[in-house]
């Protein structure tokens, strides 16, 4: 299942994966996908947070900017680098948990019927491949998850949380609502988006929560935007065994 933009060229810059300092963004602890057992350990790596440099950089101008705007705000980093090992786990963990919700044994339903559930996770969560060509987005150290979190230390309302398979965690799911409640999500959306973009990253057209600078999503974005084919990605997936890190 290639994706559009996974036909982008990626020329890796050798730039390093570098650990987030925490003490400047708000973090969710235990992070989630820990919580649920995920083999972080099976790729020598302790935690999520971590990005490649240029991207770190980029993520703390735009907090800079959003506490310009708003002042004790803060960016919430939900997910961060996440190894082909985890991106299997939570592909798998998503799957049942469909299966869970619609009452379904997945030795008893079909294989149409597990393609079709299969293609709705791929919606929102990446192809697990380990193809040099087709990394997921988070295992180059390039995509980010994030919310945000307002001056009273509280999490800014979306409309819907991360990692919900629906058609509220799309970017603008609310943007023409007439309801006042709904309105609010849009704009706390859009502060988010706005802060993020001014930085240089690129908005998953899926999801409010995700976005990304230097890989072959990004790239594709970029491309669309100019009307041409100029950028491709700088950043590949990042292994830290195989880097020796």
């Amino acid at each position: 299942m290639i994706k559009p933009y996974q036909k982008i060229l990626i020329q890796d810059c050798g730039e390093p994966l570098v650990p987030i300092s925490l003490e400047q963004f708000a973090v969710e602890s235990p992070h989630a996908y820990q919580k649920l057992g995920a083999p972080y350990h099976l790729s020598g790596v302790d935690s999520p947070y971590y990005v490649r440099q240029e991207v770190l950089e980029r993520l703390i101008n735009a907090q800079t900017q959003l506490q310009s705007n708003y002042p004790g705000w803060n960016i919430l980093i939900f997910d961060a680098y996440r190894p082909v090992e985890v991106q299997q786990f939570m592909v798998d963990y998503t799957l049942a948990e469909i299966l869970k919700a619609r009452e379904l044994k997945p030795d008893l339903i079909s294989l149409e019927q597990h393609q079709a559930i299969l293609e709705e996770v791929y919606q929102f969560w990446a192809v697990p491949s380990l193809e040099p060509a087709t990394p997921p987005p988070h295992s180059t150290g390039a995509a980010i998850d994030v919310t945000l979190v307002n001056n009273t230390g509280k999490i800014v309302d979306m409309g819907s949380p991360i990692d919900e398979i629906s058609p509220r965690s799309y970017p603008n799911h609310f943007a023409t609502s007439s309801h006042s409640e709904e309105q609010k999500y849009h704009q706390n959306r859009q502060i988010l988006a706005e802060v993020m973009i001014l930085a240089g990253f690129q908005q998953h057209q899926n999801e409010w929560w995700h976005f990304s600078y230097g890989d072959q999503m990004w790239a594709g974005l970029t491309n669309q935007q100019e009307n041409g084919n100029k950028s491709i990605a700088k950043y590949g997936r990042y292994s830290f065994i195989k880097s020796g890190s």
